[in-house]
């Protein structure tokens, strides 16, 4: 095989390998009144492994890396980035939990349940967040929002073995004002 079959195989495994459906991370964006809403769900992930240091009262919490990116090319210009966490803490005497987003080290949210359903969804991703501004934005250009989601403590999950147990999902959309 010449050099240039090679090349056009090895492009179509890349492109069609990155646009595997069932990704564990759904995330959507929407530019509406000057900011970009971001929404992030662990579709496909088992927050199972979770479960064992919860109960025990450790801190548990997963961290939402969001980048939003202008896609050049072969590579992606980084505009903005946001780190949202969602943390639990269970009271293993109250057998209450303490539920806390943070935006940027800010807290965004926080609440106390006794429902353990309750809990694994508040950690299970994010609803409609304004994380960046479209201040900078150009009309009718599209971008990119990539999420890169991690645990801590962390957890050896099978399906992860790739950047120190992260995942990831993203999201594109053209900027209309």
């Amino acid at each position: 095989m010449t050099v240039t079959r090679w090349l056009v195989i090895a492009l179509a495994a890349a492109v069609l390998g990155s646009a595997d459906p069932s990704r564990p991370v759904e995330v959507t964006a929407v530019a509406r009144d000057g900011r970009i809403n971001v929404s992030c769900v662990l579709a496909g992930v088992r927050l199972d492994e979770l479960d064992e240091p919860i109960r025990a009262g450790l801190t548990t919490s997963i961290t939402f890396d969001a980048d939003l990116r202008r896609p050049l090319w072969w590579f992606d210009r980084t505009m903005a980035s946001a780190s949202v966490v969602a943390s639990v803490r269970h009271d293993t005497l109250t057998g209450r939990y303490q539920l806390t987003r943070t935006i940027d080290g800010r807290t965004d949210d926080t609440l106390v349940t006794n429902d353990a359903g309750a809990a694994r969804k508040f950690l299970a991703g994010f609803a409609r967040l304004a994380l960046f501004s479209t201040a900078d934005l150009q009309p009718n250009v599209e971008y990119l929002v990539l999420v890169k989601v991690r645990t801590r403590p962390r957890v050896a999950w099978s399906f992860w073995p790739w950047e120190s147990g992260a995942v990831s999902g993203s999201a594109r959309f053209t900027f209309i004002p």
